[in-house]
C-alpha cells in the first residue's frame, strides 16, 4: 500500500515538473518584442569623420538581442535643428503607417539631437495616433568623445519601447536612466548628462538593470486620444515665439505677423506679464486676426486661462466690439513651455480659428 502511494506521488511530481518545464520552455522560446529604430541624426550619431548610420547604431549596443528583435531605418542624419516642419510631418506619418501596417510592432525608437529633442517628441506626442510606445533618445556626448553615453541611452530606449507597461503613456523621452513624458520634459543644461528634467512633476519612471519601473502616469490627452491627423495636414502654419523682457519692442510682433505668422506665443515674465512696450504689437497681431497665446519664460508654472465669456467691461471701461474681439483671441498656454505651446498652436490652427476651441485644446493637451 505504501509502495503504491509512493509511486503515485512520484508520478504526480514528475508530471508537475514536466508541465513546469514545458511552460518555461514556451516562455523562453516566445518571440521577443519587435522594435524599430528610426534614426534622424543628432549628437548621438555625430562621430568625427562621418555620422553613424542607423545600422551602426544598432551594432553599438551589445546584448540588444536579449530584449528585442530590432529593425532599423535611416530617416535623416542631420543636427536636430536642421529638421524641417515638413520632415516632422513626414516622420509622424511614417510612424503612424508603421503601426498601422504591422500589428506585431511593439514600439518605435527615434534618435534625435538633444537641442530640439523635446520639440520633436511633443509633436509626435500630439500626432502619433497609436498607444504603442514611441521613445525619443539622444545623447549629450558624441561617439568620438570619452564617456559617450549614446549606446546606453539607446539600449534603454529599446527596453522601454518593448515593455508592455509603456503602452498608453504617450511619447517618452529616455536619457540618463530616466523616463520623462514628452509634454513635460525640457532640456535644462547646455552640457550636463542630467539635462532632461521634468520640473515640478518629476520623472515618469526609471530604467534599471533588472527592469523598467514606472511611478506615475500622464493624464493629458495625447497620441491615440489626439484629434490631430497628420495625413490631413499639408503644411503647418507659421507660429512665432516672442520673449517678454524689460523694454521689449512691439515691432517684433508686428513684423512676425506681417511676414505671415498666424499665431504668436509670448514667453511672458512671471505668470505671463508682458512688456508695456509690447502692448501695441500684441494689439496689432490681434487686429490682424492672429491668435496670441501667453505663456511663461520661467521654466515651470501655469498661466491661467480666462473663464467665461468675453466681458463687456474691463478695467472700468466699456469694451468696443473690436476690443472684445482682441480680448477673445488672447489665450493662455497653461503650463506648456513656450516652444511647446507653439507646436500645439500650429496644430490647433490646422483645425480651427475659433479662440474658444483653441483654448480648450490648451486645457486638454
Amino acid at each position: 500500500m505504501r509502495l503504491r502511494s509512493a509511486l503515485r506521488l512520484t508520478l504526480l511530481a514528475a508530471a508537475v515538473l514536466a508541465t513546469a518545464t514545458a511552460v518555461s520552455f514556451a516562455q523562453d522560446t516566445a518571440p521577443l518584442p519587435k522594435v524599430r529604430l528610426i534614426a534622424t541624426g543628432g549628437t548621438i550619431s555625430n562621430r568625427d569623420g562621418g555620422r553613424l548610420t542607423a545600422e551602426e547604431l544598432i551594432k553599438s549596443m551589445p546584448g540588444l538581442d536579449r530584449y528585442v528583435r530590432p529593425e532599423y531605418e535611416q530617416f535623416a542624419n542631420v543636427a536636430s535643428g536642421s529638421l524641417t516642419l515638413e520632415q516632422w510631418l513626414e516622420l509622424s506619418r511614417r510612424i503612424n503607417q508603421l503601426f498601422k501596417d504591422d500589428a506585431d510592432l511593439a514600439g518605435v525608437v527615434v534618435t534625435s539631437g538633444t537641442d530640439t529633442l523635446e520639440e520633436t517628441a511633443y509633436f509626435l506626442d500630439l500626432t502619433v495616433k497609436f498607444d504603442r510606445p514611441v521613445v525619443v533618445v539622444g545623447s549629450m556626448r558624441n561617439p568620438s568623445t570619452l564617456g559617450y553615453e549614446g549606446a546606453a541611452n539607446l539600449l534603454e530606449g529599446f527596453r522601454v519601447a518593448a515593455d508592455p507597461a509603456s503602452r498608453g503613456k504617450g511619447v517618452l523621452v529616455v536619457l540618463n536612466d530616466e523616463i520623462n513624458a514628452a509634454r513635460e520634459v525640457t532640456k535644462t543644461d547646455a552640457l550636463r548628462l542630467q539635462t532632461f528634467q521634468t520640473r515640478g512633476y518629476g520623472v515618469l519612471g526609471v530604467v534599471d538593470r533588472d527592469r523598467v519601473v514606472y511611478y506615475r502616469d500622464v493624464i493629458r490627452r495625447h497620441t491615440a486620444a489626439s484629434e490631430f491627423d497628420v495625413f490631413a495636414i499639408k503644411e503647418l502654419p507659421r507660429v512665432d515665439v516672442i520673449l517678454a523682457y524689460q523694454g521689449a519692442p512691439g515691432d517684433l510682433i508686428e513684423s512676425a505677423v506681417d511676414h505671415g505668422a498666424k499665431g504668436i506665443v509670448i514667453a511672458g515674465a512671471g505668470a505671463g506679464a508682458t512688456s508695456g512696450t509690447q502692448s501695441e504689437g500684441i494689439n496689432y497681431a490681434l487686429d490682424k486676426g492672429a491668435i496670441v497665446v501667453i505663456g511663461t519664460r520661467t521654466g515651470s508654472g501655469r498661466v491661467a486661462a480666462r473663464r467665461g465669456p468675453v466681458p463687456a467691461r474691463f478695467g472700468g471701461q466699456t469694451l468696443t466690439d473690436e476690443q472684445r474681439a482682441r480680448f477673445a483671441r488672447r489665450l493662455s498656454a497653461e503650463d506648456l513651455a513656450p516652444v511647446k505651446a507653439r507646436i500645439l498652436l500650429m496644430l490647433a490652427l490646422t483645425k480651427t480659428q475659433d479662440p474658444a476651441e483653441i483654448q480648450r485644446m490648451f486645457e486638454e493637451y
